[in-house]
């Protein structure tokens, strides 16, 4: 049916390049969803998980900085935030070296922060940040990994960054073992977002272990959509990896969502068969989705001191 099809542009670069990477955000829109943004509040959300670890685990910030410019250069508010569990968004940024690659342009880095409860499926409820729901647009911002837990880390599983700081740790406990119950909260996190684009970034990806630490792998596309599900089934499918180990899309093929299956893509652009992947070795084994509860209780007191340290 029409209704379950989803669109996904596709090319292939082996380096990041700031020119290319605007004007492959420039044809996506100027094919796919062709509208001003004057005066419109864009959010950059991009894969800031911690200030600590390698470079590779967060967002690269030749993908921030080329969305960005290009936002800017059509007039809009562009913001860049995230809640990441541990530190904030600037802190993150500078100690990553990404914001030293970005203080010229004319943005506004955001810590999300500002909660707000929801109710998902099946009468769940989690608090999210009121700065990732009030957006013109947001713009997921996801590089490709492995991931311990959820197999892959992409579009989908980078949007769990809009769930507020260490709330995720709460989340994560509150799943218990069910790896294809988390799946299907970030499934309910996506439904959340205001009109939502996904870029995802498989110029350099990180494979074998993850998301923290993981092995550089040289992979060499972008993709772009509006369906962040069908970014996840693309990668699979563009990777060789098996769709029915990740809990993710377990979780979209019960529900029936659009983008779910391979043969619901269509590719305007590159497609998959086009594509010659290195091999890229995503867990044989997936880790239990709850955080270790000790080390959340040292974490929950670090951030707290953190706090009262900043307000002296």
């Amino acid at each position: 049916m029409d209704h379950l099809r989803a669109t996904v542009y596709l090319d292939f670069n082996q380096r990041y390049q700031i020119d290319w990477l605007k004007s492959f955000i420039d044809r996506f829109f100027q094919q796919h969803q062709p509208r001003s943004f004057a005066g419109r509040r864009v959010l950059l959300k991009p894969n800031l998980i911690s200030s600590r670890g390698p470079r590779l685990a967060c967002s690269d910030w030749r993908v921030i900085r080329a969305a960005a410019e290009w936002f800017i250069d059509q007039g809009a508010q562009v913001l860049v935030g995230d809640s990441p569990a541990f530190g904030t968004s600037r802190s993150v940024l500078r100690n990553q070296r990404i914001m030293e690659h970005l203080h010229d342009l004319h943005l506004r880095v955001i810590q999300c922060k500002t909660p707000i409860q929801k109710t998902l499926s099946q009468g769940r409820k989690i608090t999210v940040c009121q700065e990732a729901l009030d957006c013109d647009l947001f713009v997921n911002l996801p590089r490709v990994k492995a991931h311990s837990q959820m197999y892959m880390s992409l579009a989908v599983k980078n949007v769990f960054g809009i769930v507020c700081g260490m709330r995720k740790a709460l989340a994560h406990m509150q799943n218990g073992p069910d790896h294809e119950l988390f799946g299907a909260l970030m499934l309910d996190l996506v439904a959340l977002l205001p009109p939502a684009i996904g870029i995802i970034d498989g110029i350099e990806g990180m494979h074998r272990t993850g998301p923290l630490t993981g092995e550089l792998i040289q992979l060499g596309f972008v993709g772009a959509s509006d369906n962040q599900l069908a970014l996840d089934s693309m990668t699979h499918q563009l990777l060789r990896l098996d769709p029915v180990r990740s809990p993710v899309i377990k979780a979209a093929r019960a529900r029936a969502l659009a983008g779910a299956f391979p043969e619901q893509l269509d590719y305007p652009w590159g497609t998959v068969q086009d594509f010659s992947p290195p091999p890229f070795v995503a867990p044989d084994f997936l880790q239990p989705v709850p955080f270790n509860p000790f080390r959340f209780a040292a974490g929950s007191i670090k951030r707290a001191l953190g706090r009262r340290h900043h307000q002296a």
